[in-house]
């Protein structure tokens, strides 16, 4: 006769066959039936974190920690103090979170020799040392916990280890040797070797590494994966959130702009179920969106939440300053970010940099963040690095009134810019080339890539990018509308009576980017309907 399951089997099962829920559900019952071993407390305590329920899981680790104690098993226990320390300085509890660090301590100076928990706490200790600016002396504590970890075999602690020295390498500057150990951690997370918390930990860090290095290859890589990973874990909401703020700038960058809003927001709402990390990604690239599309005001409330997590919004809120004609502050805003700024954030500030400088004036601040964005490129160098020198190199060689040098410089930027598919930044190019074609007398090449620039920015919504080129070639919006050439041209397509699969076969659009243009035309004219949009379009004489 076979006996059946017990809760406890069930809810085991279910954390392996990653549902979270069931898993939570069948050990709760276990627990109240007739209690649980520390161990499994803290197993539930990671499906609650797993889950979103902060709350909750502190109070199982708390349990698991204590039983630990009671049952003499002292490294465990400093272990479970560890993980309460990190998880409750992530919550913005740093005072109960310095309490267990305390505690942890005290337990571990009962012990004989060296423990894996020390390694666990050293975790914490080196995160807050990288964040406060000494990635050096966060080094140091992160190789001790990695060399903890593979004394003691212990797979999170080694993944934990090496995923901070990774990450300080990469602050320090020294960026594809950093990559390359990220890489190697990635490795161990994909082939399941780590547990679900430090895997979801690893995953974000890494991307974090890949943005700050200007790395999209290895981003576009590691974010399917961290999509994988997350759709196999479906109730999952910690760590889910940050998923979709990488996602979010992933699109920005790929001109999908309407759906990295979309997306970010997604990211947003999972804040609010209990993934907080994701709160300054979510706004951010909230931000982002907004401010490309012109809705500065809007962007600006997006930035001001994102500033709310203590991470400031650079270079997002600066260039939003200098969209608002506030040079002078978009100027200090960057100064000030410079100033405290490891190496690799520099390098990640400093194309902002270059076009801040040059829109206040100072060519000859703008030309030394060039040349130290420019200094250690290489011919190995990654593609979108390679992009964004050439770029800011094509704005200064303009204004250092060198045309032929700024023309080859951007054509050179437009090509990489192509072939990564990011449309914006190709048509700024552009821009840049139709300048430097006007200041070597060749006023129709000038033209069109000025129609071309034009034309590629109004498909995607960028408006005040439009505006910029109108302001160069002296040209107006025509008649009093709000409305660009090519968004008169859909209303005239949507009082026809057309759809927008109708329309964008006609203007050669996607769907979605005629989707984009009739909410646009919409909110603009501030009217709620296309019927009503049509009721303008007659009005104001755009019907023949």
């Amino acid at each position: 006769m076979t006996v059946p399951d017990t809760d406890l089997d069930l809810g085991r099962s279910a954390f392996h066959e990653r549902r979270w829920r069931d898993a939570l559900e069948c050990l709760t019952r276990a627990d109240s039936e007739g209690g649980l071993p520390p161990q499994d407390i803290e197993l539930a305590a990671s499906v609650a974190m797993l889950l979103g329920l902060n709350s909750q899981s502190i109070e199982y680790l708390t349990r698991a920690h204590d039983e630990f104690l009671t049952m003499g098993d002292t490294d465990n226990a400093a272990r479970c103090a560890a993980w309460l320390v990190m998880f409750l300085m992530d919550m913005g509890e740093p005072a109960r979170g310095n309490g267990w660090l305390s505690r942890a301590k005290h337990v571990l100076e009962g012990m004989s020799g060296p423990c894996a928990a020390e390694g666990y706490l050293m975790i914490p200790a080196a995160l807050g040392l990288l964040r406060s600016g000494a990635p050096a002396a966060g080094h140091g504590l992160f190789a001790k916990a990695l060399e903890l970890g593979t004394s003691f075999h212990d797979k999170d602690l080694q993944a934990l280890g090496r995923l901070g020295v990774g990450t300080t390498r990469v602050s320090l500057g020294h960026v594809e040797e950093g990559l390359q150990l990220l890489d190697e951690v990635m490795v161990s997370v994909t082939s399941g070797e780590v547990s679900p918390i430090p895997a979801g930990i690893i995953y974000c860090a890494v991307l974090g590494s890949c943005r700050l290095s200007n790395d999209v290859r290895r981003a576009h890589e590691w974010t399917a994966a961290l999509e994988r990973w997350c759709g196999d874990r479906p109730d999952m909401v910690m760590f889910s959130g940050q998923c979709q703020a990488y996602r979010a700038e992933l699109l920005i960058l790929h001109g999908a702009w309407e759906e990295a809003l979309s997306v970010a927001r997604a990211a947003e709402g999972r804040v609010r179920k209990g993934d907080p990390d994701a709160t300054f990604g979510s706004w951010y690239q909230q931000g982002e969106v907004l401010r490309l599309q012109g809705f500065l005001v809007e962007a600006g409330k997006a930035y001001a939440i994102a500033a709310g997590t203590g991470f400031e919004p650079v270079p997002g809120i600066a260039l939003l300053e200098l969209a608002e004609h506030k040079t002078a502050q978009a100027q200090a805003t960057m100064r000030r970010a410079m100033a405290g700024a490891d190496p690799a954030n520099r390098r990640r500030l400093l194309p902002a940099v270059v076009e801040v400088e040059l829109a206040a004036g100072d060519a000859a601040a703008a030309r030394l963040a060039l040349d130290e964005l420019s200094e250690p490129l290489q011919q190995g160098s990654r593609p979108l690095e390679m992009a964004l020198v050439a770029y800011a190199a094509a704005q200064v060689l303009l204004v250092e009134a060198e045309p032929q040098a700024a023309l080859r410089e951007a054509r050179r930027a437009w090509r990489i810019w192509y072939s990564l598919e990011a449309p914006y930044q190709a048509a700024r190019c552009r821009v840049l080339a139709a300048r430097a074609c006007a200041l070597l007398g060749d006023p129709d090449s000038a033209a069109m890539e000025f129609e071309a620039a034009k034309a590629e920015l109004e498909d995607l919504g960028a408006m005040p990018a439009v505006a910029e080129v109108l302001e160069l070639t002296g040209e107006k919006n025509k008649g009093s509308s709000p409305l660009t050439d090519r968004e008169v041209e859909v209303l005239r397509l949507v009082a026809g009576g057309h759809s927008n699969r109708t329309i964008a076969r006609e203007l050669y659009l996607s769907e979605k980017t005629v989707a984009r243009h009739v909410s646009n035309i919409l909110s603009k004219l501030a009217v709620p309907s296309r019927a009503a949009a049509t009721g303008y379009a007659f009005e104001h004489g755009l019907i023949r």
